[in-house]
């Protein structure tokens, strides 16, 4: 700064409207405008800069009022200097020893020094403040430590230097302070972190900006993000400070007597430790309570002042507060009981909104009513349950409950009735007051009477149906909405009511005795499985037995049928029917079994069913007992048995009416695939021994079946559980708990490559596909395409199997190739092995091929074979005769015992694995003493190796829905069809 030696000018230092003025002064006059900026603005930035309309940058020669003694208020002119050159400018000034420095300027260097140092200390915190009607984030001094010095400035200050206006001192260090903390974030290459996509991130990100940019002004953002933040940081100020940081709050206190008022209080609470708090009425009163919380006496203003903050916002928000608004003293208001449930209504959100808390009352229960039934047994009601379809009967009793945290309160029908009468919202009961909504009082007390009149007393299918009513999410507590949207739950406690409730699991089940005439051991899951029928006997209803295969169906059913008055009818596949006569004779030889099939059933004609004894066992198939049924229905059945179940699964077929048609006592169904493709085949097995217990397969597939499929349902996923968990049991091989002595089975992939020819064929019949199928539309596409993909298929298996022209067989097929590969594996140490193919005419071929190679006749398992044939091929497979079996996949995938064989090839594969696995299960079951080896051939870059990877991702879904055969390819666009079959020799394999 140049010298004041040849002037008689002195600098002095204002501090107004957020910026230092400088002004000259020589004891009789002021300095020119000229001479201020020859001396002084020529060391100030943009001296003379038009101020910009948010005030940001304002250095430039102003007019300002100043108090000069003796002469009194003087108007001079001065330059103002705005905080970020403040301290440069003092800087200067302080430097130049020949000047003249005036006492404003030295106190004002001071200040700068302590901002300097605050600065430097880091003992700075953030702030939101409101600046000309807009947001800004200002860095604030922490003044514990200095507050003495600041003090001591602020009582030296020279009366210029503020000119008598308050708290200039706390003013301009916060300035100084501010305009400090930027440079040094400018400085240090500072940069906030990108924006986050919520509200409160970037919030956080416009004031980390806002605090290392000359703009402060942090730009739009919701005011209830804001003013939290706000809070939050005012909260973390007083802490710094040592203040007392506490927080309102609100206590809604209930009387004992239902006549007297309810309270609402005002209170506050400790941020940090919830435990410590009092009554906004301490505070006035300033009692021990108050200025422990306070933390010392004279801090009780700060908790004055976060009362009537929060009295004056909560005057705003609520109508039943209004009178708070002014209130110096906020303490409590009183609210009559027709008052409360609006103040509770609105409370909720609006409190939400300014961050303060609502405690109590805890005698509020706010549970919404759920109808509960109480399940106790009934007396049979006539025929009982070996004969009498349902033939129990439970007796419920309703009540209407509502749940706090200490449990389940029952609401007294005279109260209700009373509430009901008044549209009350809240009613007090046994020494609590529930909050009810009348329209829903009034729907769930018209429920709670229809059910008492109507379903009082319920059979088994009626309890279960309301237990898939009583499932929740399975998070909300075990009931869901009834019709009128009153949830409902159950409760049995003893009896077969309870054991049906709790889902009659396997871990739930007791170990029952074989009856006497049962010849043979059964194992511990078989004899649960035992007690599990005989359980729904007794109740009267029927079940699925799903055990995976080779785990003992047969066995179990038998020890069943045994301790059961008979006539029993079992019906199964043609491929079984003998399997089945010779197990009743294992197991049970005092049971007289009847073949009603063939010749022997034209001789069961003439003699007449109706001459069987209740020793009886009768066992058809499928397709007689459609051709029979008048002669079959008339017989009353103590038990009807449908083995290999999956048969009845389409519900509209002669056979599933058919079955439903029979007369039972009970029904069994016994399948290791209770859902082969969609959820409807199960609907299709329980309703064939339960007829109607699940209700149409239009509601069930609306209900059940098309959320859980389509769009993952939870809900209806738990509902359809406690439905059908009493009805299904099914344990798998996957837990060798059950079945320790099972061996492993070994799974894998055979590759195979197309031979030139293969290759050649392949490509036509891909290319001609994807002409057709862009040309055409409607079913003949879809015609087109599951041909296409059928002959693609055939072509991987062998180029005479798509030709059908009786050519030669040898080294025209990859896949063939591999086969021989894999059985002269298996041969050359004495395995044996089982080949399926899902053609009849692919093993027509392999037959004829085999033979060529081994010269020996390879038998072939197929529908068309005898019952007498059948049987003859297992006996030779068993007995070592024969070394290699072919096998048609749907003829002979289920029912058989091929124990014998220790290597299981699928020549082709279906896109159904639950087919694969039966027929594996053929191999890999109870009485196996090897490890079992399965090869899947596949042949690579072809359709096949995307079938491989269809049945890999569908495996690992319990109930998974691939569709019926390949009918879903039809759907798919041409684009996908030709992802879907493009031949690919590198592409990946799953």
């Amino acid at each position: 700064m140049p010298s004041t030696a040849t002037t008689a000018f002195v600098c002095h230092a204002t501090w107004r409207d957020r910026g230092l003025h400088v002004w000259g002064w020589d004891g009789e006059r002021p300095a020119p405008a000229g001479w201020l900026l020859r001396t002084i603005g020529r060391h100030v930035p943009d001296v003379e800069r038009p101020i910009r309309s948010d005030g940001s940058r304002a250095n430039a020669v102003v007019r300002l009022s100043v108090p000069v003694e003796p002469h009194g208020t003087l108007t001079v002119s001065s330059i103002r200097i705005d905080a970020p050159d403040v301290a440069g400018w003092i800087g200067a000034a302080l430097a130049d020893r020949d000047a003249a420095k005036s006492d404003s300027v030295i106190w004002f260097g001071q200040l700068a020094v302590l901002a300097a140092k605050l600065v430097a200390a880091g003992r700075v915190l953030p702030s939101i403040v409101t600046e000309r009607g807009r947001v800004a984030a200002r860095w604030t001094p922490m003044l514990d430590g200095v507050s003495h010095t600041v003090d001591a400035l602020h009582a030296a200050a020279p009366l210029v230097c503020h000119r008598g206006e308050p708290d200039v001192t706390g003013d301009a260090l916060g300035q100084l302070v501010d305009a400090m903390a930027r440079q040094q974030l400018a400085e240090s290459g500072f940069a906030p972190p990108p924006p986050g996509a919520d509200p409160t991130a970037r919030l956080h990100h416009g004031v980390a900006r806002a605090l290392a940019a000359a703009d402060p002004r942090i730009g739009r953002h919701p005011a209830t993000e804001v003013r939290r933040l706000d809070v939050a940081l005012h909260r973390a100020r007083r802490r710094v400070d040592g203040l007392p940081v506490a927080v309102a709050r609100l206590r809604l206190d209930p009387p004992d007597d239902p006549t007297e008022p309810w309270w609402v209080q005002l209170q506050l609470v400790d941020d940090d430790d919830p435990g410590r708090w009092c009554n906004a009425a301490d505070v006035w009163q300033a009692t021990p309570l108050a200025v422990d919380l306070a933390g010392r006496p004279d801090h009780l203003s700060v908790l004055a002042e976060v009362a009537r903050t929060a009295a004056h916002l909560l005057a705003d928000e609520l109508a039943q507060l209004a009178s708070w608004s002014g209130e110096p003293e906020p303490d409590e208001i009183p609210l009559e009981v027709g008052e409360v449930p609006a103040f509770l209504d609105r409370a909720a959100r609006r409190l939400a909104r300014l961050d303060i808390e609502l405690i109590g009352p805890e005698r509020l229960v706010h549970g919404t009513p759920r109808l509960h039934a109480v399940v106790d047994d009934a007396e049979s009601d006539g025929e009982g349950p070996s004969r009498g379809r349902l033939g129990r009967q439970a007796v419920i009793e309703w009540s209407l409950v509502v749940d706090d945290g200490e449990g389940s309160h029952t609401l007294d029908d005279a109260s209700l009735a009373r509430a009901a009468a008044a549209g009350a919202r809240l009613m007090h009961q046994g020494g609590r007051w529930i909050r009810l909504d009348p329209d829903t009082v009034q729907a769930a007390t018209t429920r709670l009477h229809t059910l008492r009149e109507t379903r009082r007393r319920v059979d088994p299918a009626g309890l279960l149906a309301l237990a898939a009513e009583s499932v929740g999410d399975g998070i909300a507590g075990g009931a869901t909405a009834t019709p009128d949207s009153t949830p409902i739950s159950l409760e049995a406690t003893q009896g077969w009511a309870m054991e049906l409730l709790s889902g009659l699991g396997d871990d739930q089940l007791s170990e029952a005795v074989a009856p006497e005439s049962f010849v043979g051991t059964l194992r511990p899951y078989q004899s649960r499985g035992l007690s599990w029928l005989r359980l729904l006997a007794d109740i009267g209803v029927g079940g699925c037995l799903a055990d995976d295969m080779g785990l003992g169906k047969t066995a179990t059913t038998i020890a069943h049928l045994a301790g059961k008055p008979g006539p029993h009818l079992v019906v199964c596949p043609l491929s079984v029917v003998r399997n089945w006569q010779q197990e009743c004779a294992r197991f049970a030889p005092s049971l007289q079994t009847r073949i009603h099939h063939g010749a022997v059933r034209e001789r069961a004609e003439q003699a007449s069913l109706f001459s069987i004894t209740d020793d009886d066992v009768v066992i058809t198939t499928y397709g007689v007992l459609t051709r029979d049924l008048d002669t079959l229905r008339a017989v009353q059945w103590g038990t009807v048995v449908l083995d290999e179940a999956q048969a009845v699964k389409n519900s509209s077929t002669i056979a599933a009416r058919s079955v439903r048609a029979l007369v039972a006592g009970q029904k069994i169904a016994l399948t290791g695939t209770p859902v082969e493709n969609r959820l409807t085949d199960l609907w299709a097995v329980l309703d064939a021994v339960n007829p109607g217990l699940l209700g149409s397969k239009r509601r069930f597939r609306e209900e059940f079946a098309n959320p859980i499929e389509r769009h993952d349902d939870r809900l209806a996923a738990s509902r359809l559980r406690a439905l059908t968990r009493p009805l299904v049991l099914r344990r798998t091989k996957s837990d060798r708990s059950l079945v320790p002595d099972l061996p492993d089975k070994i799974e894998k992939v055979a590759w195979a490559t197309l031979t030139d020819e293969q290759a050649v064929m392949y490509r036509q019949v891909v290319d001609e596909l994807l002409v057709d199928a862009d040309r055409e539309t409607g079913m003949r596409r879809r015609g087109i395409v599951l041909a296409a993909i059928t002959r693609l298929k055939q072509v991987c298996n062998h180029p005479a199997h798509a030709l059908a022209d009786g050519s030669r067989l040898a080294q025209r097929s990859g896949k063939l190739n591999r086969l021989d590969q894999l059985l002269g594996h298996i041969l050359d140490v004495d395995g044996q092995a089982l080949v399926f193919t899902q053609y009849t005419a692919m093993g027509v071929l392999l037959a004829q091929h085999l033979r060529e190679q081994t010269g020996q006749a390879v038998p072939f398992l197929q529908g068309s074979v005898s019952v007498a044939a059948r049987a003859d091929m297992v006996d030779r497979f068993q007995s070592g005769a024969d070394r290699v079996l072919l096998i048609s996949l749907r003829a002979g995938g289920t029912g058989l015992n091929l124990t014998a064989a220790s290597h299981v090839v699928h020549y082709d594969r279906w896109w159904n694995p639950a087919v694969e696995n039966q027929a594996t299960d053929r191999a890999w079951r109870i009485g196996q003493r090897r490890t079992v080896m399965v090869h899947k051939l596949v042949t690579e870059g072809t359709v096949e190796e995307r079938i491989a990877t269809v049945i890999n991702d569908k495996r690992a879904v319990a109930d998974a829905a691939v569709g019926h055969g390949d009918g879903w390819i039809s759907e798919m666009t041409t684009a996908e069809l030709a992802r879907l079959v493009r031949f690919d020799p590198n592409g990946d394999r799953p």
